[in-house]
Parts: C-alpha cells; sequence; structure tokens
C-alpha cells in the first residue's frame, strides 16, 4: 500500500503581508506547489533588520528593499487589505478586489514611527527614496536626540555614532534598562556599555514631555525638548523610537472575536487563529508571548504551512513552542550584544555574525535573488 496522496487541486492560500514571516510562508507553499497570493501594500519586501542603517548610510537602502514580483511572479498582488469576509471566505482589498481564499495566513506585523518601520503604500523606489532623504537628514544635524531606548532605539542610536562619530547623539528612555525586558540583565547592561563607549549620551528613567508636539524626522536647529523631570535637551533632529503597535487594521472588524487587548490575534498552539481552523497568524501580529523577531516570524510560518497540509491530509498537527530567548542586537556595523539560548554571546562574534550587514544577504538568498 503506498502512501496517502495529498491533492492541493481546490487549495487557494492567501497571504496577507509580506514581511518576513510572509514571505517564508509564501515560499514554503511555491516550494510545495500549493496555489498561493502573497498580499502586500509595498512591491517589494522590507529587510526591516536593516532600516536604521538604511537610515544613516548613504546607498544602502536600496540592499533593503526586495521586489515581490521577481520571486512570486503573479502569485503576488499588491494592495491595501480593507476587510475579510470570513464566511465568505474571501479577502477584499481597497478598491474592491476581492481575492477567495481555502485558508488565510495573517502576517500584519507591526506599525511604528519611520525609519524604524516603513508600512505605507509605495513603490520600491519611492521607499528607497524616502530613506535617502532620512540620511540627509541626519547629515545635515549637528545634533540628534532618539526617544526610546529599547532594541531599536539603542540601535539607532549606535548607528548614528557609528557613521558620525563627531555627532551629539543622546538617548532618552523611561526605563532605567535599555533594550528588550525579556532579554538577560547582564546583555542589557552590556548594550549600556557599548552606548557609552560610542559616546551616546544617556538619559534613563526619563520621559519627553511633549512629544506629540515635537518636530519629527526633520532638522529644525536647536528646537528644546523638556523631560518629565524638568531636565532640558537642546538638539537639530528628533527621531521616535516609541510607540509601536500591532498593524491590525486587516482584521480588526473582521476578527473582532479573536484579538487580545493590543489588537493582536489570538492563536492555539497550531497557530491558528482563535474560533477558526483555516485562519493562521503569524510573527508579530500574534499573541505568542516572545521577542517579536523575525526569526520567530519563520518558525511561525513553517508551522501555520505544515498545519493546512497536515489538515489536508488527515494527519495531527504540529505544535508551536517557544523556546529560550535568542536575540542578536546590532549597535553599529562594528559591535553587538546578544544571547543565544540563554547564554550570552561575546559582542564580536555578534558583530561578525549580525552587524557588519545586518543580515541583508540572508533576504536576498531567501527571496532566491542577487544582491545589487
Amino acid at each position: 500500500m503506498g502512501g496517502q496522496v495529498t491533492s492541493f487541486e481546490n487549495v487557494h492560500v492567501v497571504v496577507v503581508g509580506g514581511g518576513f514571516g510572509g514571505i517564508a510562508a509564501a515560499q514554503d507553499l511555491k516550494s510545495r506547489g500549493i496555489k498561493f497570493t502573497l498580499i502586500d501594500m509595498r512591491d517589494a519586501f522590507h529587510h526591516n533588520v536593516g532600516a536604521l542603517r538604511a537610515s544613516v548610510q548613504p546607498g544602502f537602502a536600496q540592499r533593503t528593499f526586495i521586489p515581490f514580483k521577481e520571486t512570486f511572479g503573479e502569485s503576488f498582488v499588491q494592495g491595501r487589505v480593507e476587510r475579510i469576509d470570513t464566511d465568505g471566505q474571501l479577502v477584499v482589498l481597497e478598491g474592491g478586489r476581492e481575492i477567495r481564499f481555502s485558508h488565510l495566513i495573517l502576517a500584519t506585523g507591526t506599525d511604528g514611527p519611520f525609519p524604524g518601520k516603513f508600512n505605507t503604500t509605495a513603490s520600491r523606489q519611492e521607499a528607497v527614496q524616502a530613506y535617502e532623504d532620512f540620511v540627509k537628514q541626519v547629515q545635515a544635524a549637528g545634533s540628534v536626540l532618539v526617544v526610546g531606548g529599547g532594541s531599536t532605539g539603542a540601535e539607532m542610536a549606535a548607528e548614528i555614532r557609528t557613521e558620525y562619530p563627531d555627532k551629539k547623539v543622546v538617548l532618552i528612555h523611561s526605563r532605567t534598562e535599555l533594550a528588550d525586558p525579556e532579554l538577560l540583565s547582564s546583555v542589557r547592561d552590556q548594550a549600556k556599555q557599548v552606548l557609552q563607549e560610542k559616546g551616546v549620551e544617556l538619559l534613563l528613567g526619563q520621559k519627553v514631555s511633549n512629544l506629540s508636539e515635537l518636530p519629527l524626522n526633520v532638522v529644525q536647529k536647536d528646537t528644546v525638548v523638556t523631560t518629565d523631570t524638568g531636565i532640558t535637551v537642546t538638539v537639530d533632529l528628533i527621531i521616535s523610537c516609541v510607540g509601536l503597535k500591532v498593524n491590525s487594521a486587516a482584521y480588526e472588524s473582521s476578527l473582532a472575536g479573536s484579538l487580545a487587548d493590543n489588537g493582536a490575534l489570538k492563536i492555539n498552539d497550531y497557530l491558528q487563529v482563535e474560533g477558526f481552523f483555516n485562519v493562521y497568524a503569524v510573527g508579530d501580529c500574534t499573541d505568542v508571548k516572545e521577542p517579536k523577531m523575525a526569526y520567530h516570524a519563520g518558525l511561525h510560518a513553517a508551522v501555520a504551512v505544515a498545519n493546512i497540509v497536515n489538515s489536508l491530509s488527515g494527519k495531527e498537527l504540529t505544535t508551536y513552542r517557544t523556546g529560550n530567548v535568542t536575540l542578536l542586537m546590532a549597535l553599529g556595523r562594528d559591535d553587538g550584544v546578544g544571547q543565544f539560548n540563554g547564554y550570552r554571546l561575546p559582542r564580536f562574534l555578534v558583530a561578525l555574525g549580525k552587524s557588519r550587514d545586518v543580515l541583508v544577504w540572508k533576504s536576498w538568498w531567501d527571496m532566491n535573488q542577487k544582491q545589487p
């Protein structure tokens, strides 16, 4: 007796969101010969891990945007998802176009302020130009304030001081420790040490009182910024690295009963959205309790696609389990901190493994394209 043959004839998987989780799912589906449509508002995948390098280094941005069409052809559709009809199994795009699905994978990620995030309807050329324009603002500023000392803020401050060591860089953070709270305390201490070595001025345990009134991402000489304790800082350019939120616009009205308080999707151990057998969620838009990282999004995608196949063939579904926190922080192209399987890594190892090119080569490899 031969093994059971699974037919994918009537299967059409729609993947909403072309970030790290979305492209991993699409590539997996493609390799299995399963019909799919990948939807994203941009025409190019954004290697978001390199966004901060692209903010300070002229010419780097073009390496961080990789065209979808060259990898996925007609299986890619550019558009903004307006709503999801779970009863009719339709994804409805802005403008009215409807795409029918048998299975749905939501990979909409998180949103936040530019330059850390670029979630805008744009062509590759427009996206690259946005970063090149931002580089000019950084170059024109004699002093820069970075608001927020999570991983993004710490990396942003380090990138500026590494590329432009003569610029004054101040980082204000509401907590007394930098980086992701789930990191080892020794790794967070090390991040602080690297920033201090690079000459970043740290104001920890402080909040910017009037952030909403301040000019962001544009040079305005001698702008005065006040913290909640009365400390004032005068700078030429202010960059916000706070306010990250789940990008739930595509599904918040359709899947309201499956949302956590922060807009993330509640999922079961198989990454199925609560209340649905054929709707999956991967990456940052899930309520999985782990750091939001490209690495984890890829792991989610593999489980979601495997479970679509398993469900069609009557096999047992695969569970997703979080492991020890693994996280690498590039603190400029020459330094970095991180941990692997609960152990702190040597700084030089992080610098070699990630910081030099912020893993941009890997995304071109994953997309089966040649890096320019």
